[in-house]
């Protein structure tokens, strides 16, 4: 069974008396362990797909199932439970909170989940050590660079060890070399087998991926392998 599956997806948006399809009839299978990029223009429909994957939202209508369980029509709350399970994101902006030091800031997947502090401080510095920054545990975000902080959102991305991994344009607010550091911690993920699900405008950036599909007006109109 595949880790994702979408048949005939479609999501439509209505504003005033006029319809917007940002996904038409999309149809797409990710494998465990996979590295796939998803890759658009502005506008094509590649974070509305990002959305529903991540369960942010539901679509209009179609097949969707995530890690084995029906979405389609799922409630808030369903897709909240598999977003905390099963998801991690990492983000262009970071969205860390400014006020919250490095371990609050990974630690925080684990206090929606309801695991005990003890326990969140002992895996929150761990995943801290894994991304390379456990010497900067009491930092807060202002006090690191741009790929401190792109760090601290992958490891709180991984701390509650989802099946997959999320990323929107991750290196979108990073210097080229800080951006290259990132995506090798990408690749570096793959390799240890985290199933990674990446989206770009850059095809520089899907080429490191394994598969790359090519969303245009909301439907796939190209996959390739880089």
């Amino acid at each position: 069974m595949s880790l994702i599956h979408l048949e005939d997806l479609s999501k439509v948006y209505r504003v005033g008396d006029q319809e917007i399809r940002a996904l038409d009839q999309i149809d797409l299978r990710i494998e465990e362990g996979e590295f796939l990029s998803i890759i658009g223009s502005s506008g094509s429909g590649k974070s509305t797909l990002m959305h529903l994957l991540g369960c942010l939202d539901t679509p209009t209508s179609g097949r969707m199932e995530i890690c084995g369980k029906d979405l389609a029509k799922a409630s808030s709350d369903e897709l909240a439970g598999v977003r905390n399970r099963e998801v991690g994101f990492v983000f262009q902006a970071f969205n860390l909170l400014p006020k919250l030091d490095v371990v609050s800031n990974i630690a925080l997947p684990l206090v929606y989940a309801g695991v005990p502090h003890a326990e969140r401080l002992v895996r929150a510095k761990k995943a801290a050590a894994d991304v390379g920054l456990g010497d900067r545990l009491s930092n807060r975000p202002p006090q690191l660079s741009g790929g401190q902080c792109q760090r601290v959102a992958i490891a709180r991305a991984l701390v509650n060890n989802p099946r997959i991994l999320f990323a929107d344009e991750p290196t979108g607010n990073l210097d080229s070399t800080t951006g290259r550091m990132i995506l090798e911690m990408f690749d570096a993920l793959h390799a240890a087998g985290k199933t990674i699900v990446l989206v770009t405008h850059d095809p520089a950036i899907a080429a490191h991926s394994r598969r790359v599909i090519e969303i245009r007006d909301g439907r796939i109109t190209r996959e390739y392998k880089p």
